[in-house]
């Protein structure tokens, strides 16, 4: 890092945890973010501002004005533009530093893996079951932690699943593909706006951790919050023995 580096990060520097090892770690990653909605805001926004070297910025929508009650990455002069693009415009004036990569379209198949492949580590901020579980497969297959993330009405949870490690569950552990599992969205149910902003720097939190190896994850362990009546839950997460994605690994 030079100068300016060190000042800009100085107080990450000042962590024990962290230190100068875990920043430069932080400026070497490469971090796939997947969403750039009301979680990916948030979540691209905190890993810019820490420094993460290059993010790549996945989202085939546009900004719609209903977006800007809760995704804060964009702003009334991004409507009708690309959520990638204008999210990319919002962390240059954040960290000129960050190498934001956009990708204006849904990732899937081989590209999807392309990408993944390419990433030290992976956010899930996707809102429906086909992305989050494709992602997954992809995780899984190339043993590359993934932080994913939900959040609909005052409702939120988060959990890491850290496919490097042998006894990590999936996601599909938790929630099997196929199964009659109710699909919430944002504009049937609504959205209380702080949820994606908590859940979401959740994402950025765990993200770094991982990057730098510091703390304890929430690998093995699903985060509920009900922001309702503001109230945590931790459920502990068992690997799937049977689980049709992950079990042969």
């Amino acid at each position: 890092m030079n100068d300016e580096q060190l000042l800009r990060y100085s107080r990450h520097i000042l962590l024990p945890q962290i230190g100068i090892e875990g920043q430069d770690a932080i400026v070497a990653a490469r971090v796939l973010v997947v969403g750039a909605g009301g979680l990916g805001s948030p979540a691209a926004m905190y890993l810019a501002a820490a420094g993460v070297g290059t993010l790549v910025l996945a989202d085939g929508d546009t900004v719609d004005l209903t977006n800007l009650q809760r995704q804060i990455l964009h702003s009334q002069d991004g409507v009708g533009r690309l959520k990638v693009e204008s999210g990319r415009d919002t962390l240059a004036r954040l960290n000129p530093e960050v190498r934001v990569l956009p990708i204006g379209r849904r990732l899937d198949g081989a590209e999807l893996e392309t990408e993944i492949a390419a990433a030290d580590l992976v956010l899930d901020c996707s809102d429906n079951f086909a992305t989050r579980h494709a992602i997954n497969r992809a995780c899984v297959a190339l043993r590359k932690p993934l932080v994913s993330g939900a959040a609909v009405r005052f409702d939120g949870q988060v959990s890491v699943f850290d496919l490097r490690a042998d006894d990590s569950p999936c996601y599909h552990c938790l929630f099997p593909e196929g199964e009659d599992v109710e699909e919430v969205r944002c504009a049937v149910m609504g959205v209380f706006a702080p949820i994606t902003g908590i859940v979401g720097a959740v994402q950025a939190a765990e993200a770094l951790k991982l990057l730098v190896g510091c703390g304890e994850t929430l690998t093995g362990r699903l985060l509920l919050l009900d922001a309702l009546a503001m109230d945590w839950r931790t459920i502990r997460l068992g690997r799937d023995p049977a689980c049709a994605v992950c079990a042969s690994r």
